[in-house]
């Protein structure tokens, strides 16, 4: 017989249940005392019913299905906890246009990981070395700083590349790219903002141009742009360039560039030496040819040089849109930097290392062969970058300067103009080391700052970056990615789905 201590508590209620039916329905045939009077049954009558009513309760507690819920009534129903399904919670989209902070898409603080490219050869042991595991633990804080300035550049730049059309003023086109960057890193003065100005170059100009306040310049259809901007946290800096053109004629020439970046990228590596580096660039972009107008034209790797003598005055007030004759001062410079002899002077346009804070740290990636023996060191930033181009291949200081730096070096230099002394307070406060432009001091409400500028150009404190021109009627493009050697592989912190 089923004991009602071995059930459960609902199997124990049901038991109860059956039994109490069973009771009443005997009490209903044994003697019934109703309005005083009792009605008696014979007793043998009353024993075989008895007997008849159990056997017929424990059949009917045999035949119970415990497994299935009784018809209780609403009253004796215990209500059953609705099971909460635990819904993780929806991440936020970006807007469009985009308005919503990076650090409120990714709450848990972590920031997505660039391109993973493993080592080559002697360092592919690093892979799975523990040590530069440990190495790579301890650097993570860092590694995040600048995977968040890399991830507001790809939404950066994906929204640009969507609202770019002929027609439109270059100005607004610069203020509506740096404005999104300033809503999306979370401006906060030096802890994170824009690295420096955005480069937006046209055509036969290759970099360090951007309009300065009421520049009327418009973007056209057979243009040729350099879109060149960057964004830190933390003064950890992402340099990332890419080039624009609506014209499809111009498609391989922003192939060349695009390729030998990679190709550089891809030749990159602890100890390795920045000459191979700049020779397999070379190789790739010299394997290009460009059809211009029905002209057949091999992509030229650009080379800068220029001599300190022939540094145009940065507060001409040439603008991009008037043509100037080259100089003849230019017109027997060597091309290339060996043929210069000691080469005082003189600098290459090309990739570089990337410091804290520091734009261009010391070290330069060169995109020719014969170029620097030092190596690629663990640990380093570097910017890869090369510039493919139709003309000559070199490039010279020309038109309205608009990009100023703070030299990372520069000490403390007396200066005696009061005026002078406010705007490096200023330039401190706002940008340190960091690279700014006349639009920036525009923003922050200086006025009548162009004397003061040139004193602290003059005093070697502020460094003028005039806008690098090769001949006029020619075209460049660039492409640029920001990478990280780190101990266990190679991170292309930049990388997007675009490029």
């Amino acid at each position: 017989m089923l004991k009602l201590s071995h059930c459960c508590p609902l199997s124990r209620q049901r038991l109860n249940k059956a039994l109490l039916m069973a009771k009443e329905e005997l009490n209903s045939i044994l003697p019934i005392e109703e309005q005083g009077t009792s009605e008696f049954v014979d007793c043998k009558e009353a024993s075989s019913i008895s007997c008849v009513l159990q056997k017929e309760v424990e059949e009917k507690v045999d035949n119970l299905d415990l497994d299935e819920p009784p018809d209780l009534p609403e009253c004796t129903k215990k209500k059953k906890k609705k099971s909460k399904s635990k819904k993780k919670k929806e991440l936020p989209e970006q807007t469009d246009p985009p308005s919503i902070p990076i650090v409120e898409l990714f709450p848990s603080g972590e920031f997505p990981e660039g391109e993973i490219q493993q080592y080559k050869d002697d360092n592919l042991w690093r892979t799975t070395s523990e040590e530069k595991r440990e190495l790579e633990r301890l650097e993570k804080p860092i590694y995040n700083s600048v995977r968040r300035a890399a991830e507001v550049h790809r939404q950066v730049r994906k929204y640009i590349k969507g609202i770019l059309k002929p027609g439109m003023l270059m100005i607004d086109l610069c203020e509506t790219l740096e404005n999104t960057v300033r809503k999306l890193i979370s401006e906060n003065s030096l802890q994170a903002g824009i690295a420096f100005p955005t480069g937006c170059s046209l055509n036969w100009v290759a970099a360090h141009w951007t309009p300065n306040s009421g520049d009327k310049t418009v973007l056209q259809y057979d243009d040729v742009m350099k879109l060149d901007f960057g964004t830190h946290v933390d003064g950890h800096i992402v340099d990332c360039a890419f080039t624009v053109a609506f014209n499809p004629m111009f498609d391989p020439l922003l192939e060349a560039s695009r390729e030998a970046t990679n190709t550089g990228i891809k030749e990159s590596g602890i100890d390795v030496r920045l000459c191979d580096v700049g020779a397999a660039i070379q190789e790739v972009m010299e394997s290009y040819e460009v059809d211009i107008n029905g002209k057949q034209l091999i992509a030229k790797i650009i080379l800068f040089v220029v001599a300190k003598t022939t540094r145009l005055p940065f507060y001409t007030s040439r603008s991009i849109g008037v043509s100037r004759s080259v100089d003849s001062r230019y017109s027997k410079l060597p091309r290339l930097s060996s043929e210069l002899g000691d080469g005082s002077g003189i600098r290459n346009l090309n990739g570089h290392s990337i410091g804290c804070y520091q734009i261009h740290a010391g070290k330069s990636v060169p995109i020719v062969k014969g170029g620097e023996q030092t190596k690629m060191e663990e640990g380093e930033f570097f910017a890869i970058e090369t510039f493919a181009s139709t003309g000559k291949g070199y490039v010279r200081e020309d038109l309205e300067c608009s990009h100023y730096m703070k030299n990372f070096d520069a000490g403390h230099i007396p200066l005696r103009l009061p005026r002078a002394k406010q705007l490096l307070a200023t330039i401190n406060k706002n940008f340190s080391t960091l690279a700014f432009c006349r639009r920036y001091l525009d923003r922050l409400g200086e006025t009548k700052y162009l004397m003061a500028l040139k004193n602290l150009s003059d005093a070697g404190i502020v460094q003028p970056y005039p806008p690098l021109c090769d001949i006029k009627g020619s075209y460049v493009s660039q492409f640029e990615h920001t990478i990280l050697l780190r101990p266990t592989c190679k991170e292309v912190i930049s990388r997007g789905d675009d490029y």
